[in-house]
């Protein structure tokens, strides 16, 4: 017999758009069920550069975008200042760039009410010494840097503790619609290989770039573009500050500081599907031969991980330049499609979740008659012990702190030991999640190192084996499924070092243990 369970509002979606949403909602007392196909901010979410914008991005290209990423930013930063690093940010020109743009930056930005206050380029190199030498332009702005997975994960503790539920790994297969109405939701569960049916008054589709294949399920249409961003992550940290190049939007003109690295990127490439999403060698060459002209030393610098995300964009007319296409969010009641349970929230910048889910959570709450007020503008969000592993630079204070010797350590390039990674399992567990090396990845720094989890990946997989989390050859699914995602990231930057570190891979794991091999070989 199929599962059966009711709920007010069902949120498809477990990026920072759903997350915040199921906050709001909760806040507002209503009861919601948050049910991802994968893992949390497995989509765009979790495949950006982690840059909170001051809007100074978007001040030619959509001045509406500007103003909304101005004050999102600033509200953010006050209500939920563990998820940020307040860097501050620099747009900088070097020669060559169009002094047109250049001229024109301040007064545009001051036109959106965004402060950008001129640098000398003298100081700007004094500020930030990988700056080319051929800088001829600064200005000062209000960026920062974000953690996106605590970020979600702190908004889902909170919408935990008031009665939200989350179903991970199930994925919408299909929707039961009588009239204007959809009655049920089929679900498959991944993991049990089994239905659900969720039972819900109003659905909200906040599936980012799958946005489009969720609704045509209910027989809904949205034009959906999808616009591929590829970045790489360097070994070290290259700046201080988020540099930004001064020119009109386009590839290769952001490098973010994230804890101990850098994120440089990124790209703009249609592709078919959200599904095609994967960095490829080409994109990196080119961007790091464009980036080069403003931070010489990305030609030299060590690249430990590529990765991308999809722009979750919604065309209104024709046109093929991605760039050109609104970043503003786009809210549909799909009222025109004849459903009026049925609602879909895409587009906007993460900058902007938190707007996105109010506006989202108002159309919600007035079909359900719900006369509460939005309250994640003025209430903080709350830090979560959930969240707290996904800091760079924790674990090992942690850890010289307890100086426990029996508190062995499973990842040693961050530094993660068997306490906190016991720790996560527990909360995953209790949440009703089955742990697993890519959940943990997600809630922690495992895997993030140099090594790209080569020797990691089997301490966790034996410490999971010890704790009867792991039986028979569960492990080497497990495995798999982790080291395929980081060999993902390596790929396009086989060079240099990398191809060093590829190479012990492969024989560590394939020619040692054979995990190239069929399991039915």
């Amino acid at each position: 017999m199929n599962n059966i369970v009711s709920t007010q509002v069902l949120i498809i979606g477990g990026g920072a758009t759903g997350s915040g949403l199921a906050r709001d909602l909760a806040l507002r007392g209503v009861r919601c069920i948050l049910v991802e196909k994968r893992d949390i901010n497995a989509g765009a979410s979790g495949g950006n550069h982690g840059l909170l914008h001051s809007g100074a991005r978007y001040i030619a290209s959509d001045p509406a975008a500007a103003r909304e990423c101005r004050d999102e930013g600033e509200l953010i930063k006050r209500l939920a200042p563990q998820c940020v690093e307040d860097t501050g940010g620099l747009f900088v020109a070097v020669k060559g760039d169009d002094e047109r743009y250049i001229a024109d930056f301040a007064d545009r930005c001051r036109r959106c009410d965004i402060d950008a206050i001129p640098v000398d380029p003298k100081e700007a190199l004094e500020m930030e010494p990988s700056l080319s030498a051929d800088t001829i332009a600064a200005f000062a702005v209000k960026d920062a840097s974000i953690d996106p997975f605590k970020l979600s994960l702190d908004n889902l503790a909170q919408a935990g503790a008031l009665g939200t539920r989350q179903l991970l790994h199930h994925e919408v297969v299909g929707f039961d619609r009588r009239g204007g109405r959809i009655e049920t939701v089929r679900l498959r569960d991944q993991r049990r290989g089994v239905e659900v049916r969720v039972q819900a008054e109003q659905i909200v589709n906040a599936s980012g770039a799958w946005a489009g294949s969720v609704a045509a399920l209910a027989g809904a249409r949205i034009n959906m573009v999808y616009s591929q961003g590829s970045l790489i992550i360097s070994q070290m940290r290259l700046g201080e500050r988020v540099i930004n190049r001064l020119r009109k939007a386009a590839d290769a003109d952001i490098l973010v500081p994230a804890g101990t690295v850098s994120i440089f990127g990124t790209t703009s490439k249609r592709i078919d599907a959200p599904d095609d999403c994967r960095p490829t060698t080409a994109e990196i060459d080119a961007m790091i031969d464009d980036g080069m002209a403003l931070i010489p030393s990305l030609a030299e610098t060590r690249y430990i991980r590529a990765y991308a995300g999809v722009r979750p964009l919604v065309r209104a007319g024709g046109g093929s330049d991605d760039r050109a296409v609104s970043r503003g969010y786009s809210l549909l009641d799909h009222d025109a499609d004849g459903l009026s349970n049925f609602t879909t929230i895409t587009g906007g910048k993460l900058t902007t979740y938190r707007l996105m889910a109010e506006k989202t959570a108002d159309l919600v709450c007035r079909r359900l008659g719900n006369t509460s007020p939005c309250r994640t503008a003025v209430d903080a969000l709350p830090a979560s012990s959930e969240a707290q592993y996904t800091e760079p630079g924790l674990t090992p204070k942690m850890w010289f702190k307890k100086k426990d010797a029996s508190d062995l350590l499973l990842c040693e390039c961050e530094m993660v030991p068997t306490s906190v990674f016991n720790e996560i399992v527990a909360s995953l567990s209790t949440n009703g999640h089955r742990p697993g090396l890519r959940e943990m990845g997600q809630r922690s720094r495992v895997g993030k190192g140099p090594c790209q989890g080569s020797f990691c990946s089997l301490r966790m997989a034996a410490h999971m084996y010890n704790e009867g989390m792991l039986s028979g050859s569960e492990g080497i699914g497990e495995l798999k499924d982790f080291l395929n995602e980081r060999w993902r990231g390596m790929q396009p930057l086989l060079w240099g070092p990398a191809v060093s570190q590829a190479e012990l891979q492969e024989a560590l794991h394939c020619g040692l243990l054979g995990l190239d091999v069929s399991e039915t070989a």
